[in-house]
């Protein structure tokens, strides 16, 4: 089998490598480091399974997977990502991955969702099941603040510390268009300052 590691750390693909070489079945592994690279690997081999990490460095990985999932429907994606599951993965799983894991879990829960995808089935914890089910079954009118994924990224960006200049050109976005951004996240939020939204970004453990 071959698994494509994406993830900007060297670290974190080494330890990936070594826990599943010794879980697994002969396995072969490819890795990079950021979205480009991700692209190139695609075009250069057949590959079994995606591991994916959310936080690449030149793009967000909700938009990589995404794109992922429209050109290679039949590649299953599992995401490995420090985001907390309960912001992050019912999103990744609606946008097609066929799993969901924390960069905290245990290496034999590693292995269980990488054979759980790789046999063809999804792979999430109970908790994040109970999500799901809860989110399927609320009425939309009790739905809590459910941010789109574009202003998920710009209160993570805002509350890393970027300037809205800055966020514009990582987003390829008019100066104005973040900052519409901005105002539509702090009336959602009924929050008055940049400060309120690092804040409850941080409470929220949007960012580490």
């Amino acid at each position: 089998m071959n698994i494509l590691l994406v993830d900007d750390h060297a670290v974190v693909r080494k330890g990936l490598r070594q826990v599943l070489a010794e879980e697994l079945s002969g396995p072969s592994f490819g890795e990079v480091g950021s979205a480009a690279g991700l692209q190139q690997a695609l075009h250069g081999r057949t590959w079994d399974l995606v591991i994916l990490d959310l936080n690449l460095p030149d793009r967000h990985g909700l938009e990589v997977l995404k794109d992922l999932k429209t050109r290679h429907p039949a590649l299953p994606v599992l995401v490995f990502s420090l985001y907390p599951e309960a912001h992050y993965a019912t999103r990744a799983i609606k946008a097609g991955a066929a799993g969901y894991l924390s960069k905290d879990s245990a290496p034999e829960d590693l292995a269980a969702a990488v054979e759980k995808v790789l046999s063809g089935g999804k792979f999430v914890t109970s908790a994040l099941g109970e999500q799901l089910a809860h989110e399927l079954g609320r009425p939309a009118s009790t739905a809590s603040f459910k941010p789109s994924d574009r202003e998920l990224q710009i209160l993570r960006l805002i509350a890393e510390g970027h300037t809205l200049a800055e966020i514009a050109d990582r987003l390829a976005l008019s100066a104005k268009t973040v900052s519409t951004y901005r105002s539509r996240l702090l009336d959602k939020l009924r929050l008055r300052t940049t400060a309120d939204l690092i804040r409850y970004a941080i409470e929220s453990r949007l960012i580490g």
